[in-house]
């Protein structure tokens, strides 16, 4: 197949300065052209992200991409068009869901054929938008990175996000010891459906001396926060001995006080983690890792993907300003 099969340009979204939400525009862009390596895929919907908010505002530079495009967008689902000559694995009209580097939020979307999944028949292509970045981000860093065990206890911050409630729904089914969770007061009843232990109110609590007043051994064994600065002695203090502290944001600020005495007597270790920084040949495995472990799962139905709302893809400017709202519950999805 070649790119004559499909449009030479395409509506997406994108900005020419950084700003709020009010930046985004909706326009005609060239379409992607197919590499060796790559899929050329029909988006039916594109998440939304943290990374998503921060490349509109500047935070990576004066021109920033994120491997294969200067569109945003990294994550979709939808219906393969073309593929490149060394592509094995997929044929046009195959339904996947994976991770881009860059260009989402468009009609077309070009994806490394290691970085897509196929959709399990169960779920539709919207529904599968809300599952790569969130999934994939919440496994690296519960089992890969935090070392996650059966019968272990975990703290996930902001629990009611795409990631944190994809977190949550691993956890679970993991065997956890115990899930605790923090977020707003109005999101804790859909917590505690999705089946965890604890869910504090950040605003109304402390979640450290909520812990504390548990058991004599209170603490958990691995926490996962998208905070930073203002959680991080807070979090360290939470640790049990041996506990993992793995950071995947800083939406409070990223400086910070740590007590080094308690990293030290209780054997501690923080590791942090973004997709954006990591080689192709990385997502590669990370994508990988996931899929082995829990595409069975999705195809079972015991993972779902959970979307708070969806967008028309030029409404995109609304939808990153609820998405900054903090409001939603899962994944808040674009539809070109």
């Amino acid at each position: 197949m070649t790119q004559s099969t499909y449009p030479a340009s395409m509506k997406a979204v994108a900005f020419d300065h950084f700003g709020g939400p009010e930046a985004l525009h909706y326009v005609e862009v060239p379409s992607p052209s197919v590499r060796p390596n790559d899929l050329i895929v029909h988006v039916a919907a594109a998440g939304i992200n943290r990374a998503d908010i921060n490349y509109r505002e500047g935070r990576y530079g004066k021109e920033p991409n994120f491997g294969d495009s200067d569109l945003a967008g990294l994550e979709i689902a939808g219906t393969v068009v073309d593929v490149g000559g060394a592509v094995t694995q997929f044929k046009p009209g195959d339904r996947i869901m994976g991770i881009t580097g860059g260009g989402g939020y468009a009609e077309l979307a070009r994806i490394d054929v290691g970085l897509a999944m196929p959709v399990p028949s169960w779920i539709t292509d919207i529904e599968a938008a809300a599952i790569p970045e969130a999934f994939v981000t919440a496994h690296q860093a519960l089992f890969h990175l935090g070392g996650l065990q059966k019968g272990e206890r975990v703290l996930i911050h902001g629990a009611g996000g795409g990631v944190g409630s994809a977190a949550v729904q691993l956890a679970i089914l993991s065997e956890a010891g115990k899930v605790i969770t923090t977020s707003s007061a109005q999101k804790q009843d859909r917590l505690r459906a999705l089946g965890v232990d604890l869910a504090i109110d950040y605003r109304g609590e402390q979640f450290d001396e909520v812990l504390a007043r548990l058991s004599p051994d209170a603490g958990v064994d691995v926490i996962l926060d998208f905070v930073g600065g203002p959680y991080l002695e807070r979090n360290i203090r939470s640790l049990r001995p041996g506990g993992r502290l793995i950071q995947i944001g800083v939406s409070g600020g990223s400086q910070a006080t740590l007590p080094l005495d308690l990293v030290l007597f209780r054997r501690l270790r923080i590791e942090g983690t973004v997709m954006k920084s990591v080689s192709l040949t990385e997502k590669r495995n990370i994508v990988g890792r996931f899929a082995e472990r829990w595409m069975p799962a999705l195809a079972k139905g015991e993972l779902k993907p959970i979307i708070d709302r969806t967008f028309a893809l030029r409404e995109a400017s609304e939808a990153q300003r609820h998405f900054e709202r903090a409001e939603h519950f899962g994944k808040i999805l674009l539809v070109p």
